[in-house]
């Protein structure tokens, strides 16, 4: 019986040893022939400005000051404008000639060469950029059909899939790294990021270079590495192809992107958010402030959770700003809030990013510092009424309404929260507040409806947010 186990352990790890071969390529070197005629190394070069500050720091009236002086006007001199090089990677899309590499590459050039794996080089033009996927659509001329590769679908590339990286890493030339995906949908800073993350080696001169699965589609385009001394450690990130292809598309269209607008400042639902309002998943995009615009036109306002725009739902704030920018400008879209305590669908006309980007002024942060005309303590909370003078010292507008804190118990949840001095909160339970006795009426009303925590709106420096405290210990 024993000895049937034995082979049997036996068979199975041969079995599982024999499948790991078979989903291992034996090389990469089918693939790297296939597709390398459509990868290209770029050149840049950028006109800087003259340095006049160039001499060594030394004493000043030093014998060495006149010595550098005199070194540096016997070698032309540095008041003159010099040309420096920077080095990328991209690869061609179609046979008429259109590039795709990173912003960053060509951002401030003065000219690009494009250099390709077969020989020749050509100048490229910049058809348009998007700095915040840090893509950029360039273009040639060349005297026939240049051969190219065609995007994939990011979404199928599973944890654990082979992918092939190309580029000029350290401006060596074409090369070839491979690698599998190590993780999905990471998010660096951008507001759009989509990021592959492998651990093909990408190095300096990677950027723009094309992410490769196994059946020579592109599913991302090299971006960025995580390292402590400049060189890949295995963990960089591709830009998914499925965010890259619309970026192309609307370059290619109108030399710039044209991104949906919805016109709302969102946060995350949390767990506490979520009991405070009676929803029972902690899901959705919570509306902080409703500025004129597509939102405000179609009835939205704060408080109110999106659960669902355009028909799929939605799960945090990250997922909604994606499928809003992917939206087409002008569009009308059916969006399902929650609000007091039940859905309502709204119908909002989609505007235009770019254009809205820059409207609302930048707000100044002053610190409270008077006596109020009420003053109390409650939930860890130093509370005053406003008045002309608050309002003054904090920069608000003569209409603001709502309670200023004054001072926050650093022992409190209030303080864990984030609350600070100088905060004005001007919602509690989704109501309006003007007395410090508004706010104590909100604290009774929802511990009567069973609740445990209460929901208070907070605007810094004119940015609201949402924040809940809990009424345990009230």
């Amino acid at each position: 019986m024993r000895a049937l186990w034995f082979w049997a352990v036996a068979l199975a790890l041969v079995l599982a040893q024999t499948l790991a071969a078979q989903a291992r390529p034996e090389s990469f070197a089918d693939l790297a022939q296939k597709v390398s005629p459509a990868v290209v190394n770029i050149t840049t070069s950028t006109v800087v400005a003259a340095n006049t500050d160039t001499l060594p720091m030394v004493p000043e009236g030093s014998p060495f000051e006149d010595f550098f002086r005199e070194f540096r006007d016997r070698n032309g001199g540095e008041d003159q404008p010099r040309r420096t090089s920077a080095l990328g990677s991209g690869f061609v899309i179609s046979e008429d000639g259109f590039i795709v590499t990173n912003n960053h590459v060509i951002e401030s050039a003065d000219e690009i060469i494009i250099e390709f794996y077969e020989g020749g080089e050509l100048k490229a033009e910049v058809i348009g950029t998007d700095p915040k996927t840090d893509i950029a659509l360039l273009k040639v001329t060349a005297d026939g059909p240049l051969p190219f590769v065609s995007f994939g679908d990011s979404d199928t590339a599973r944890v654990g899939d082979w992918v092939m990286a190309m580029g000029n890493p350290l401006g060596q030339g074409f090369s070839v790294s491979a690698g599998i995906v190590s993780a999905r949908n990471r998010a660096l800073s951008g507001t759009y990021d989509d990021y592959i993350q492998t651990d093909a080696a990408i190095n300096r001169g990677n950027s723009g270079g094309p992410l490769f699965n196994m059946s020579g589609e592109v599913v991302g385009v090299n971006t960025a590495i995580l390292s402590p001394n400049g060189g890949s450690i295995g963990i960089g990130f591709s830009m998914a192809s499925n965010v890259v292809t619309r970026v192309v598309e609307q370059l290619k269209e109108f030399g710039e992107t044209r991104r949906g607008w919805l016109g709302v400042r969102i946060q995350d639902v949390t767990e506490d958010v979520a009991e405070a309002i009676g929803l029972e998943q902690a899901r959705g995009a919570l509306v902080t402030d409703v500025p004129e615009g597509p939102a405000m036109d179609g009835g939205m306002k704060s408080g109110d959770v999106i659960l669902s725009f355009d028909g799929k739902d939605v799960e945090d704030t990250r997922g909604l700003v994606r499928r809003v920018g992917n939206a087409e400008v002008g569009k009308a879209v059916r969006v399902v809030v929650f609000r007091d305590g039940k859905t309502t669908t709204l119908k909002v006309t989609l505007g235009r990013r770019e254009e809205a980007e820059g409207t609302v002024p930048a707000a100044q942060t002053q610190d409270a510092e008077d006596p109020a005309p009420v003053e109390r303590d409650v939930l860890g909370l130093t509370l005053s009424e406003m008045s002309d003078e608050l309002r003054q010292q904090l920069d608000l507008k003569p209409e603001a309404n709502g309670l200023v804190v004054r001072d926050v118990d650093p022992e409190s949840e209030a303080y864990e929260k984030g609350l600070r001095g100088g905060d004005v909160i001007t919602e509690a339970g989704q109501q309006s507040l003007a007395t410090v006795e508004d706010f104590e009426t909100r604290i009774e009303d929802a511990k009567e409806a069973g609740r445990k925590s209460l929901l208070l709106l907070v605007r810094r420096s004119g940015e609201p947010r949402f924040v809940a405290l809990s009424l345990d210990d009230e």
